[in-house]
């Protein structure tokens, strides 16, 4: 389905500005932006994907990841295809980059409301605009979110923050969560394989974090890329001054798409990171894609107790009274039922 796109503007020559993502894609007639699903009709601006839905998945939370959101909880999670990125390490690219590769737009046509129904019917907690990025079918989104929110249900984004103020304080009112990519802490590792850049993602945290949103972080550790000290120290700082409780998922790569060259993130390069962030003060910092191992647990910042025990994406124990620690009483800080 077609709709007319929200957030842009009418420019001179039947040409459009669209205002959703810093990229602020400037587009003559019968033309894409970057993301290919949204197109300047003879100076109207359409979004290619209302409603087209290319997954549709009902998923524990914590594999989105949200580790502080409704732990143990499941999430009705949809995504139609494009991104506004277009990153050589991509684990969803047959879909992210289906516009660009292939000028195809795939998928299956349902309403908001129809979502929205199919996610009471899974008992979903919430629902998740995963898997490729969510600002680039915003409009969905956003008309979706609505009337989540009516009916009960947290609406949550996986996304890599590429996106304007106006986006992010359009969509505030009923987003509860975000997990943002921080794929680097270097402009140029966002140029080079992103597409994109470092700026607008660490203003989006910080408005996002203004607004009230629950916001966690995910950083993809790939091997000679952006795993230095240095670096590392850097993401945990800036982190830190968002608020030393936002928590930091440090996620292992594995070889894909165009990085099949690259070696598996070593464990002992993950569990450095996971140090230097808890060095840095940061309350929560987490590995993932290593099921087992104690960096997917969530303990007392307090006393040190475990209160969620992980495995992979499944809660194990879930030890908590009255949203703290049942042995010192400090609270865990999140989003909670």
């Amino acid at each position: 389905m077609i709709r007319e796109a929200i957030l842009y503007e009418k420019l001179d020559e039947a040409k459009v500005r669209c205002n959703l993502c810093a990229h602020r894609c400037k587009i003559n007639p019968d033309r894409q932006g970057v993301c290919g699903v949204r197109e300047n009709r003879n100076g109207i601006f359409y979004s290619l994907v209302y409603g087209t839905l290319i997954a549709e998945n009902l998923d524990p939370i914590e594999k989105k990841p949200f580790f502080h959101v409704y732990p143990a909880s499941q999430s009705y999670s949809i995504a139609t295809v494009g991104c506004n990125f277009k990153c050589e390490f991509c684990q969803n690219h047959d879909i992210s980059q289906m516009p660009a590769a292939t000028r195809m737009i795939a998928g299956e046509d349902f309403l908001p409301e129809e979502i929205v129904a199919r996610a009471k019917k899974s008992r979903a907690r919430t629902i998740a605009y995963t898997y490729t990025e969510p600002t680039v079918y915003f409009e969905l989104a956003l008309e979706t979110a609505k009337i989540a929110a009516e009916n009960g249900l947290a609406n949550v984004f996986v996304t890599n923050g590429f996106m304007t103020a106006e986006t992010i304080e359009t969509i505030a009112p009923y987003l509860a969560a975000a997990n943002v990519d921080l794929k680097s802490f270097r402009d140029a590792f966002y140029k080079k394989y992103c597409g994109a850049r470092l700026d607008p993602v660490l203003e989006s945290l910080k408005k996002m974090k203004d607004l009230g949103i629950w916001v966690e972080i995910t950083t993809l550790l790939i091997p000679g890329l952006n795993d230095s000290d240095e670096e590392l120290r850097d993401v945990a700082r800036f982190i830190a001054g968002l608020g030393r409780a936002t928590p930091w998922h440090i996620s292992r790569f594995h070889p894909q798409y165009k990085m099949r060259n690259l070696p598996v993130t070593p464990l002992d390069s993950l569990h450095r990171a996971v140090r230097i962030g808890r060095e840095t003060g940061l309350k929560y910092v987490y590995s993932g894609n290593v099921p087992g191992d104690d960096g997917e647990n969530t303990r007392c910042f307090h006393c040190g107790k475990l209160l969620i025990e992980r495995y992979g994406f499944q809660v194990v124990n879930l030890n908590l009274k009255d949203k703290s620690c049942p042995h010192c009483g400090t609270g865990l800080e999140g989003v909670f039922s």
